[in-house]
């Protein structure tokens, strides 16, 4: 089984707001870097979207070591999210990611690895530059959007 690595980060400007997501993959000297965004969503949805595409964009089974600085992702995937399924994820916030993830994780074996956030982690650095820099299109594309609503 492949080993890769996957870098993650959300943003939101508001909470909720515009959002974005990024996920940086790695795999022997190869990089990929996805990114996209919400014009209104939350921190946490945006943080699972990137982990669910970095899981997506994987064409075969790997083992995949995720690092993000979302414990509520870490802890989800190492602690909580066995009793989610077991209950058929009801009553769980961001049900339809959830699920979505939960069906990718039958492909790939997930490691969960937090790390503290704007503490100089390198890739932690880039997904979040990433994340917010399409967090900051999509507040830009709503402001364009209702500003030309106002003048017609």
């Amino acid at each position: 089984m492949k080993r890769v690595e996957l870098f993650t980060d959300g943003a939101c400007l508001g909470n909720p707001g515009p959002g974005g997501w990024a996920a940086l993959l790695r795999w022997g000297g190869h990089e990929r870097m996805l990114s996209g965004g919400e014009p209104c969503t939350t921190n946490n949805r945006m943080e699972l979207t990137a982990l669910l595409q970095g899981l997506k964009a994987l064409k075969e089974p790997c083992e995949v070591h995720l690092f993000s600085d979302s414990q509520y992702l870490v802890k989800a995937l190492s602690e909580w999210l066995p009793r989610w399924q077991g209950k058929g994820f009801r009553g769980v916030k961001n049900q339809d990611l959830w699920e979505a993830i939960a069906r990718e994780l039958v492909r790939h074996r997930v490691v969960p690895h937090w790390v503290r956030g704007h503490n100089g982690h390198p890739e932690n650095e880039r997904v979040d530059q990433e994340a917010r820099k399409q967090a900051l299109q999509q507040k830009a594309t709503l402001f364009s959007a209702q500003a030309g609503k106002r003048y017609t």
